[in-house]
């Protein structure tokens, strides 16, 4: 049974840095499992998860941190299993104005409920007509079984007038 090696890959952005990841975790027999990138003023930062044959995780370790000569910046962590925890998965849309410490006011709010974010994505964007900043959050949040949509709603939407939530 294979394991599984998370990590996350910083460093400036240049073409071919994925290609380069890539052959590196193939030629060690591993399986590119899953992964999120993103090019960010210049600079890449991904996190990724391969699956390896035990007996090889130890080379392919070595393999990735010798791409620190090449300017990246490797973060590893050995997961031999999985353990399996069954809660529900909310797929979240959060709109509102922007402001200091909007994504600490959501995180708590989201943390008071027993939640967990499973994937977050943040950006600005300009209000049609008026011009100012739009914090628009896209996220996958797990919660237990005991916690319904309803609750997580109330809980969001006591944050302010402006907040718009949209659960699925």
């Amino acid at each position: 049974m294979n394991e599984h090696l998370i990590m996350t890959v910083l460093g400036t952005d240049r073409s071919g840095l994925v290609r380069d990841l890539a052959a590196t975790v193939a030629a060690h027999g591993a399986s590119w499992q899953e992964s999120k990138m993103a090019r960010m003023a210049g600079q890449f930062a991904g996190i990724l998860r391969v699956d390896c044959p035990p007996s090889r995780i130890a080379e392919l370790s070595a393999a990735l941190q010798a791409l620190a000569s090449e300017g990246l910046s490797i973060q590893l962590i050995h997961q031999a299993s999985e353990s399996p925890t069954v809660r529900k998965i909310w797929q979240m849309e959060l709109v509102a104005n922007d402001r200091p410490g909007i994504v600490h006011e959501l995180t708590d709010a989201i943390s008071r409920c027993g939640g967990n974010v499973e994937e977050w994505a943040t950006e600005l964007e300009s209000a049609a007509m008026a011009g100012h900043p739009l914090f628009r959050a896209s996220c996958r949040v797990s919660l237990p079984d005991a916690v319904g949509e309803e609750q997580l709603r109330r809980e969001l939407e006591t944050l302010s007038d402006d907040l718009s939530v949209e659960i699925h």
